[in-house]
Order: structure tokens, then sequence, then C-alpha cells
């Protein structure tokens, strides 16, 4: 029963720097899914992520999996088949392999050229072109088209001139502009919008858009990222990691 199943789960949901999940297949369904109540269950899995930006599983975690996975079993009183734990660790350095050379976060600051902002000024012209509050100070985002998918776009400045006693009397002389490039599907139009967002913000606010070190991003080296990131985009559709995919955002985390 899924009541039994849930009430077996072990109490962290990790191993390692993991996830660890358990999923159910109902009596009268061919779908997976998440176990829960009321709902019986002719079959059950046991995973555990291979990679993420913390590394790819290694021995130990694996062997912490099966430790966890058994005793899972145990207490439903079912019998578990491990696969091989060489061909999983072997298969967990080679995913951590591509998922190093095809994450991408990407970054642009925008500089003030002479008058400094305040940061109820930058809220104000962030919230013209569809920025609202993020849930920390000194962050602002631009919402996906569908609710509960990571923001498009995350704007950022000084958190402690956001939580200052008078912010108007804070002066900023940057702001960020960052996107999780894996994070946001690519229907979004995401870098796109990261330039089309800083333009708008480096003219109302009379500022000049810059690579972290402070060098200006020409209109011919914005072109030449955008064409790098649709690369990137093939890649990872090619792979079954779609940007903006929930694998790609499990991997990429």
């Amino acid at each position: 029963s899924g009541e039994a199943v849930l009430a077996a789960l072990p109490a962290t949901r990790s191993v390692g720097s993991k996830p660890f999940a358990v999923e159910g297949l109902p009596l009268n369904g061919n779908d997976w899914e998440s176990p829960r109540p009321g709902q019986r269950y002719r079959a059950l899995q046991a995973g555990v992520q291979l990679a993420n930006r913390a590394g790819a599983l290694n021995d130990i975690e694996f062997s912490e999996f099966v430790v966890k996975a058994q005793a899972f079993a145990d207490a439903v009183g079912a019998t578990p088949d491990f696969p091989d734990m060489r061909a999983e660790v072997a298969r967990a350095r080679e995913l951590d392999a591509f998922a190093s050379g095809h994450d991408a976060q990407l970054g642009i600051t925008l500089r003030a050229r002479r008058a400094a902002w305040s940061p109820g000024y930058v809220a104000q012209h962030a919230a013209q072109i569809g920025f609202v509050a993020g849930a920390l100070p000194g962050r602002m985002v631009l919402s996906a088209s569908q609710p509960g998918l990571p923001p498009v776009l995350v704007l950022g400045f000084d958190p402690q001139a956001a939580m200052a006693d008078d912010p108007e009397q804070s002066a900023l002389r940057e702001v960020s502009l960052s996107l999780e490039v894996t994070h946001v599907t690519r229907a979004e139009q995401p870098f796109l919008r990261l330039r089309q967002a800083a333009q708008a913000l480096a003219e109302a606010m009379d500022g000049v858009v810059t690579d972290d070190s402070g060098a200006p991003l020409s209109a011919d080296t914005m072109d030449r990222i955008g064409a790098d990131l649709e690369a990137l985009y093939d890649a990872l559709d090619a792979r079954d990691l779609s940007a903006g995919s929930p694998q790609a955002r499990r991997l990429f985390s």
C-alpha cells in the first residue's frame, strides 16, 4: 500500500551529495509515480542521481545507496535487484564529464556612466520591463511564462544597499543580469531577453553594458555569445537534457 511505502521511506532523501528517490508502479497502471496514500503498488524502484554540480556519483555514495535501498526493501518486504557498481560509477563519470563541458551560467554587468543609482531607482526601471521583487534583498527576477519554473533572468545588486535604513541614500554603481542557461527552456528566448533588458536599462539609467571585468560588450560580441548558446542548446537536446527540462535542472544543480 502507499501508506506502507511512505512509512518505510528513509528519513533523509539524499545519498552523499546526490538526491535519492523512490517510485511505485500502481497495481492498475503503467506509469511510475511518487508514492501516495490510497494507492497500491506492484513494484517499486529506488534511484540515486548519477551526477550534479557536486560531481559524479562515487564508490562510497553508491555503497550508501545500496545500504539505504536495502533497508527500505527490508521494511516493505521487497527483494532489490542492484546494478553493477563499476558500470554505474563509470556511467556517472561520463555524464559528469558531459555536464562539465556544457554547463553555462551567463552574466553581464550594467555600470553607471556618471551618477550612481539608488536601489529604488533600479527597481523602478527594472519593474517597467517586467522584473518583480525576488525572495532575497537586492534581487529581482523576470518570471517564466509558466508558474513554478525557474526565473528567466535574475537582476542583482548589493543586498546591503537594499537593506539599508534609508535605501534611497545608498549608492549603486553597478547591477548584474544573469541567466542560468541550463535551467531555462529555449522557447523563452532567454538570451534575446537578456540583451533587450540590458539595453533597455542602460538607456533608461545612463549605464553601459560590460562583462565582469568592466570591458564593454559590443553587439558583435553578443552575437557570438548567442551563436555559442545555440550550439549548446543543440548539444543538450541531442543528449535528452534540453535546457529547462526537469532532468537538466536536476543535473545542473
